[in-house]
């Protein structure tokens, strides 16, 4: 049984932080769907197309990363997938508290899924998406924490 592995999100945006995370869960799984979350509640910076794009061309000469969007429960969208696995990044021990919440609610719900966790390189541990929409948002440079494929306009 092929080895399939969900990274939800909302990428918004894609980080350098994520691509590691992905690129590092490479050898664990013999496919990533990089799968953006859409939530009609929150607002986002950047348009589902644009960070759907953006992540396709991070992985463009991946073949193991498929990039998706969906909307409702993850457990659900990797039962449509048969993915049998969610990967999570884990940036600080706050993120561990809150995803271990929500791993085990999912497992409660969906017994066939596990929850894969990736510690985060050092180097990114300070790097989140929320940071990266500031800095845009009061026109500083984030080029340096998103993947180089990812060219914001001014």
């Amino acid at each position: 049984m092929k080895r399939i592995a969900v990274f939800p999100g909302s990428f918004d945006p894609f980080t350098i932080g994520h691509e590691s995370i992905v690129r590092r869960s490479l050898g664990l799984f013999d496919e990533v769907i990089v799968a953006v979350g859409i939530n009609s509640t929150k607002a986002n910076l950047f348009s589902l197309e644009q960070r759907l794009n953006w992540i396709r061309d991070v992985f463009q000469d991946v073949p193991e990363v498929k990039v998706d969007s969906y909307e409702g429960l993850t457990v659900e969208y990797c039962k449509r997938q048969h993915a049998r696995y969610i990967l999570r990044g884990l940036r600080t021990s706050a993120d561990f508290g809150f995803e271990r919440g929500i791993a085990q609610v999912n497992k409660a719900m969906e017994p066939e899924v596990e929850t894969v966790f990736i510690l985060a390189l050092p180097e990114h541990s300070a790097i989140s998406s929320t940071i990266i929409r500031d800095i845009i948002r009061n026109g500083g440079n984030a080029q340096p924490f998103v993947p180089k494929e990812i060219r914001f306009e001014k």
